[in-house]
């Protein structure tokens, strides 16, 4: 199994070794760029262009030392929206980044990621070749599609083993501080509480702990296990979510939380909606208490 190799491998591979370019890797990605408010066909046809060279980076980069299999590669969405022009080479937008884990023994696929980062500014020239340093920041393009394959991997590896993500958030944490010195937003602590640098420092960070630990119990422990038993799966999931109450009460309304239920409202929703009625109850006064943002969601809880 990919998560069951020696973390001490992918750590080596990137260590001493710059990343490289290879056959079926990690990530199935599927990349879409959109340009709604741009013109032109040159334009039009730069775009073309570099989805595809975003496409070859993403799923034909080696990010770990572990071996996949093509069914076990990483199922993942970039959708870029491409709003300004700054110039012959220069493009502003935004990217939503979504990606999903394979429930056993069935053909669903969870959302476990869902993010839209609005801080998207890039330099590209048509055919320009994709380069990435682990030790350097060579290009905002190449290290923000590298930052988010890294937290997609750490995501996705949080849900097979307990904190099995920390090797690929720790890459993901070394380039945000190779990209301190850059002029683009997204990088820096002192821009705001909702970008790139807060995004990884957080899952680091002991306070957000929990919801590492939600991810794996909800996860492996809940939804792996459904298909054999529906009832006891689903109390494990609920049993799992109580985690992140402790985190609400240390940092309430934290960006981390907020993404996390981008990712997770929707499914949630859905499984305790079918559920018995104290159950039902005691999962919405938990969500409405840590998420009450979404408290219309957490109502169709019960409509059911």
């Amino acid at each position: 199994m990919k998560h069951l190799v020696a973390l001490f491998i992918s750590i080596a591979c990137y260590l001493t070794s710059d990343i490289s370019l290879l056959s079926a890797q990690e990530l199935n990605c599927n990349v879409q760029i959109l340009s709604p408010t741009i013109q032109g066909t040159t334009e039009k046809k730069i775009f073309e262009t570099l989805q595809l060279a975003i496409s070859e980076f993403m799923n034909n980069t080696r990010w770990t030392g572990d071996q996949f299999k093509q069914e076990e590669r990483i199922t993942c969405n970039l959708t870029i929206t491409i709003n300004d022009k700054l110039s012959s080479d220069e493009f502003k937008g935004s990217m939503q980044i979504q990606s999903s884990r394979p429930v056993f023994k069935t053909s669903y696929n969870s959302l476990v990621f869902n993010h839209n980062d609005v801080d998207f500014q890039f330099k590209y020239l048509e055919y320009q070749p994709l380069e990435f340093s682990k030790t350097s920041h060579l290009s905002n393009l190449t290290s923000v599609l590298a930052f988010y394959a890294y937290m997609i991997i750490g995501i996705d590896y949080d849900t097979f083993s307990p904190e099995g993500g920390t090797p690929y958030f720790q890459f993901a944490q070394t380039i945000v501080n190779n990209a301190q010195n850059v002029p683009e937003k997204g990088w820096k602590a002192f821009e705001g509480q909702k970008n790139r640098y807060w995004m990884v420092t957080n899952m680091l960070d002991g306070v957000f702990k929990p919801i590492r630990e939600c991810n794996y119990k909800y996860h492996r422990l809940g939804l792996d296990i459904m298909q054999q038993d529906l009832t006891s799966g689903r109390s494990v999931a609920a049993d799992a979510l109580l985690l992140l109450k402790k985190v609400h009460n240390d940092k309430p309304l934290s960006f981390t939380m907020q993404v996390y239920f981008q990712g997770k409202a929707d499914e949630i929703v859905n499984l305790f909606s079918q559920s018995f009625p104290d159950e039902k109850t005691k999962i919405m006064n938990l969500l409405n208490e840590i998420d009450p943002g979404n408290g219309i969601k957490w109502q169709k809880i019960m409509a059911n």
